[in-house]
């Protein structure tokens, strides 16, 4: 297997900042790979008494991903596409997993997007001054969180939730496995 059929192995080698971004575009391209070419019924799964779904999922991992590299990291307010859904950033929304009037597409793009904004704001962070440099995101006693902490932060986030995406696409079509086969690239949404 060569890079390319793999591209989201984390280097064998390489600086903190490599590694890390490495094991969250890991667990991002897992995650999407677990989601990946499901209709809204394959999106609204449930295993039990759970509220879980895919879509929902999408949905609050997109929404956790401009969180993170717009609000908590440069104060920033969430802006497009979160406005025209109603969400300013506040509040528990993006906790609600509710997809209600969301087509498949349309969550797909959603976290796609949100992947592709995080990837951009995350690489101009890394430019400007690496891991150690103070996010906007503060305690009350005015202590402010690293980007390292941040990234820490999401990718403890999708590991979490990739887990739950385990279960869920397992009780839809049974697919399981660990990581994408070789060579996998997404077949819905914009990516495909």
């Amino acid at each position: 297997m060569n890079d390319l059929e793999t591209p989201w192995e984390p280097p064998l080698a390489g600086t903190e900042a490599e590694q890390l971004i490495g094991a969250l575009d890991r667990l991002r391209t897992t995650f999407r790979w677990k989601a990946d070419d499901l209709d809204a019924a394959g999106l609204s799964t449930r295993v039990g008494a759970s509220e879980l779904t895919l879509g929902g999922l999408l949905k609050h991992l997109a929404a956790c991903e401009d969180v993170m590299f717009t609000v908590k990291l440069s104060g920033l307010p969430l802006g497009a596409p979160w406005d025209a859904l109603g969400w300013d950033g506040g509040g528990d929304w993006s906790y609600t997993f509710d997809t209600a009037g969301l087509s498949p597409d349309e969550l797909y793009s959603l976290w796609d997007g949100a992947i592709e904004r995080s990837r951009a704001r995350l690489d101009a962070a890394l430019a400007q001054g690496g891991l150690d440099q103070l996010a906007h995101l503060a305690w009350p006693d005015g202590r402010r969180a690293s980007l390292r902490r941040l990234v820490c932060d999401l990718i403890e986030e999708y590991g979490r939730h990739t887990g739950h995406a385990d279960l869920l696409r397992e009780a839809v079509d049974g697919r399981v496995g660990e990581d994408p086969p070789p060579g996998w690239r997404p077949k819905s949404g914009p990516e495909a």
